[in-house]
């Protein structure tokens, strides 16, 4: 996305560790101006880059329906953003995809994966949408020829292609501060102005301006919003204290995000 996890990502690959990655992104549901704009800095610090934007028609049809059934906005974004660089590492046949961190072992979830390096496939489906894969959707008016940049690639040509998925934070402490540093020096990453809704910090969660309402959506399914993942994070890292984290969940969670609600109403 240009913001500061993957960034930190591509340039230690490329910088620290003399690879050449190919940096892959999906297109936001509704971009804000500084995702785009840290997006264009990234890109200008040096990297090759391929922006995928699916139609735009339905991706608001998937929108509104993920938020109907779901309760999640944001699946179209979490199909692309887990499926084009699959079709992109098959096309121009790249062998490793880099991942940030294994949100399942950072924030709490499943953890078969929890002390390995990479991922399967096979995966996709249950850590990642929900159970209910783009397939689903075929049931609910949008056809195969709608849903295919959303779709994975065949499991044969991942196969051929010998694809294999691998997270960068197996490898690297994963302390997404540091990450903001990082970016501020390398990548020419800005953060908001004001901080995210919902949170306290100014450089998550700014790229997109559906994004708050899948943080706030949580809060309302699971009690957890997207406060009380930073500050458990900053706890294990050492930012925080618990005091400090449950003061700043207790202000922030479960904050209503005001600043893009007529612009979600207009998008969903």
């Amino acid at each position: 996305s240009g913001g500061k996890d993957g960034g930190f990502v591509a340039h230690q690959l490329k910088y620290k560790y003399g690879m050449n990655p190919l940096a892959v992104t999906w297109s936001p549901l509704n971009a804000t101006g500084i995702g785009r704009q840290n997006l264009d800095a990234f890109i200008a610090s040096g990297f090759d880059h391929i922006l995928g934007t699916p139609n735009r028609k339905v991706t608001r049809q998937i929108t509104n329906l993920a938020f109907k059934h779901v309760g999640d906005p944001f699946q179209p974004f979490i199909y692309g953003q887990t499926n084009f660089p699959l079709h992109m590492a098959v096309k121009y046949k790249v062998p490793l995809i880099m991942y940030g961190e294994n949100g399942e072992v950072e924030y709490g979830g499943d953890m078969e994966n929890a002390f390995r390096p990479d991922r399967t496939v096979k995966n996709h489906d249950k850590h990642y949408f929900s159970g209910l894969p783009p397939e689903f959707w075929l049931e609910h008016g949008l056809s195969d020829a709608d849903l295919k940049s959303f779709m994975a690639p065949r499991h044969e040509e991942i196969t051929k292609n010998k694809t294999k998925i691998h997270f960068f934070g197996y490898y690297k402490f994963w302390d997404p501060q540091e990450n903001f540093y990082y970016c501020t020096k390398n990548t020419g990453f800005t953060a908001n102005p004001e901080r995210t809704e919902g949170t306290y910090s100014k450089y998550a969660s700014l790229d997109d301006r559906c994004d708050g309402f899948h943080y706030y959506l949580s809060f309302i399914k699971f009690g957890i919003g997207r406060a009380t993942s930073d500050t458990a994070h900053e706890i294990r890292d050492g930012k925080i204290t618990r005091e400090e984290g449950m003061a700043l969940v207790k202000k922030y969670d479960g904050e209503f995000p005001h600043k893009y609600f007529h612009d979600f109403l207009e998008y969903c």
